[in-house]
This record gives C-alpha cells, sequence and structure tokens, in this order.
C-alpha cells in the first residue's frame, strides 16, 4: 500500500537555489526508536530538507509516529519536506534502492532508525559549506562534490553517548582509503543524488555489507570524474552501536573481503583482514 502523506514547504526564490539533502530512513515496526530520528530531523534549522521515510509496511506505531509528525510539520516554523512510502519490501537494500528512486535532493544520506544528527545545525552548517565551495557564479552545477563527509559518536539504545567511532577519515579521502575499511560511517556519507542513481545497492551479494561497496564505487565514480570530496570537518551523526553489521560481525567481514578483494585485490584483502583478526585479540 502506497500512503501519500507528503507535506512540502512554502518554498522562497532564495530556497529554490538551497542545497536540497534527502534524508532516507528505511524502517519495519521501529517504532520505539524512530522518535529518536524524526526528532532529530525535525529540530534541523535548515529548510532545504526532504525527510524521506521507506517502510515496510510496520504494523506496530510506526505509520502513527508518522502521521503526528507531518502535522507538526505543516505547524512548524521552518518546515520539511516529508514523504512516507509504506509497502511491503523485500529486505533492507531492496528498500535503500527504493529510497534512491524516489530522492529529489541533491545530496542522500540514510539516517536508520535509532540514529539521529549530532545538532540542530548540523545540515544548515554543511549546507554553508557546500555553498561556500561552490560561490562561483561560473562554476557548473555538475562540479559540486560527490559526496560530503564526517564524522559519527556511538551510542546505545536509549541514545547516551559511548564513545567517538574507532576509525575515522583522512583529511582529504579517497576511495583508495576504504582498503583500510570503512573509514567514514554510513551515516556521515553524503552522496550527490545523480552518483547515487548510477549505483544501486547489491541487494543480492551482499546482505551486510553493500554500503561498503556502494561508497566505494561512487567515490570511485568521483575519482574518475575528477570531482571533489568535502570533508565538512563535523561530527554529522550519533549511531546506534548494535547495528545489523555488528549483530553479524563474521558474516560482514566474510562479505567485506569479498568486496576489499574486488576493489583492492586479493593480497591487500587478505593482509588487512588478518591485521583485523589480530587487531581484535590485541583488544581482548
Amino acid at each position: 500500500m502506497h500512503i501519500p502523506f507528503a507535506f512540502s514547504a512554502e518554498i522562497s526564490n532564495f530556497a529554490l537555489r538551497m542545497t536540497k539533502f534527502t534524508i532516507a530512513t528505511v524502517c519495519y515496526n521501529a517504532g520505539s526508536l524512530l522518535q529518536r530520528t524524526i526528532a532529530s530531523v525535525e529540530a534541523q534549522d535548515y529548510a532545504g530538507i526532504e525527510h524521506l521515510i521507506v517502510d515496510g509496511n510496520s504494523q506496530d506505531e510506526t505509520l502513527a509516529h508518522i502521521h503526528h509528525y507531518q502535522e507538526r510539520n505543516s505547524r512548524a516554523k521552518v518546515q520539511h519536506d516529508i514523504v512516507c512510502r509504506s509497502e511491503p519490501d523485500e529486505g533492507l537494500y531492496d528498500a535503500m534502492n527504493k529510497a534512491i528512486r524516489l530522492a529529489t535532493g541533491d545530496y542522500i544520506l540514510f539516517l536508520n532508525a535509532g540514529d539521529k544528527f549530532h545538532s540542530p545545525t548540523t545540515l544548515s552548517e554543511i549546507a554553508a559549506q557546500v555553498e561556500a565551495m561552490t560561490q562561483d557564479e561560473n562554476m557548473e552545477r555538475h562540479r559540486r562534490p560527490a559526496v560530503l563527509y564526517g564524522l559519527t559518536d556511538l551510542v546505545d539504545d536509549e541514545g547516551r553517548f559511548l564513545r567517538k567511532r574507532r576509525l575515522a577519515p583522512p583529511e582529504r579521502l579517497s576511495w583508495r582509503d576504504f582498503k583500510h575499511g570503512m573509514l567514514v560511517c554510513h551515516q556521515a556519507f553524503f552522496a550527490r543524488l545523480d552518483l547515487a542513481r548510477k549505483f544501486p545497492y547489491d541487494n543480492e551479494s551482499y546482505r551486510f555489507s553493500a554500503d561498503y561497496d556502494w561508497c566505494i564505487r561512487i567515490m570511485k565514480e568521483a575519482d574518475r570524474l575528477r570531482l571533489p570530496l568535502l570533508n565538512t570537518h563535523l561530527t554529522v551523526a550519533d549511531y546506534l552501536s548494535e547495528g545489523l553489521t555488528t549483530k553479524n560481525h563474521k558474516a560482514s567481514l566474510l562479505e567485506r573481503y569479498d568486496i576489499m578483494s574486488h576493489h583492492y585485490g586479493r593480497l591487500t584483502a587478505a593482509f588487512q583482514h588478518a591485521w583485523f583478526v589480530l587487531r581484535a585479540v590485541l583488544k581482548k
């Protein structure tokens, strides 16, 4: 069933020139966690936001929370575009591909149920950086950064800070850097929508690590097109420490070995995974 609830803010001529972010939240029976994510997007002081919620036909209170969210948005001082599609899907990555097809922003970011933005000014600060980078009137729109990236904090089920994420991106990121692992958390990786649509998630080969492959492929394309990757130097998101990949760590490592072998060669993959195992042993 398609639930066509979509409330849009009145857009000024200035807003038409704003960088627009699609924040995609994929969920299923996530009512207990979704409110935290909704509140985080709702609190953003930036108007150029489309919150796209792709729901797998939830049977809990998820849709009720979304309806209330839409109602509040219609009265909010800073309104956002809120769109919900609720229907059965074929799993996480099928739903994420659906989000990519439905999105209308310049950039897309996946923010899962339970994850949240680090600050109410996160998106306005990032938008200001994008506009500053592309303020040259002669710069063609297709030269906008291919990827915007930043840092993440880990939180528990109650949203309480646990620690900074161990992996962090270098000052200047390249697709080659991901041979050391996923240095940018998925919740802090904004992909330009036109590039995201070129490379859908591989939901047939990978159950837990398609996001790792997706990020590499987008950065490879950026390198081919000589498009910049923008380091925002911001903590973008607070994300749950016990996600799908964490709960299926061994299966995820096997998938990442295959992805790493494809992009960087088997020797590099073998060496890196030997180091991952050694590091895990040393931490005990």
